[in-house]
């Protein structure tokens, strides 16, 4: 680490929320710099450098700055604690994170979470929850905290049997129906498309 990295981390402070500068700063330098910015940040003060700019920023622009600074796995842990931390969370992120990820990279997602908040995803999910949303965030939470198989193998009859489970939870708006939030939180991707596509034929 050179004094420029020392330097920058000492002006950040006085900046606050000068985008330019930022700009000027982040966006010319190459993720090794950017790391050593980070540390550079934290053997000064004390303190994260993301979490710093979580108060400082406004979301639009802090999105970009995270895209600069943070790996993917530490960017989504970051994106996901903004949105949960907003006065109405974003589900959409949760959401993605749940469904868009292989089960590694949400593993991974998960404990880098608890590594710089020293929480879990799903206690600060569910603290940021209450009342009828609580209820209906239930398959949500189990659709984060899972960790699925994500192999190829599909089982037709057992696709056709779960169908069968999900349409009579659908049918008596069970909600938090424990068979169908199992299914839809433990089988497989490709299971998955197996029991909607036996679900729809029938």
């Amino acid at each position: 680490m050179n004094d420029y990295h020392i330097s920058f981390a000492y002006n950040l402070v006085g900046w606050g929320t000068d985008k330019k500068a930022i700009i000027n700063v982040l966006a010319h330098r190459n993720a090794t710099q950017r790391q050593q910015i980070m540390t550079a940040y934290n053997d000064i003060y004390h303190e994260d450098l993301v979490m710093c700019l979580e108060s400082e920023l406004s979301s639009d622009f802090k999105k970009a700055v995270y895209y600069w600074i943070l790996d993917p796995t530490d960017r989504q842990a970051v994106l996901t604690h903004v949105a949960i931390k907003k006065s109405e969370p974003d589900y959409h992120v949760i959401v993605e994170i749940a469904c868009v990820l292989s089960p590694e990279e949400l593993l991974a997602v998960r404990r880098a979470y608890h590594l710089r908040y020293k929480r879990s995803l799903e206690e600060d999910g569910a603290a940021a929850t209450s009342g009828n949303i609580r209820k209906a965030c239930v398959l949500l939470w189990a659709l984060v905290s899972s960790f699925r198989y994500d192999g190829i193998e599909v089982n037709a009859r057992l696709a056709d049997k779960e169908a069968e489970i999900l349409h009579n939870a659908i049918k008596d708006k069970a909600l938090n129906h424990e068979e169908a939030i199992r299914i839809l939180t433990t089988r497989s991707k490709l299971e998955l498309i197996a029991t909607f596509n036996s679900y729809r034929d029938d």
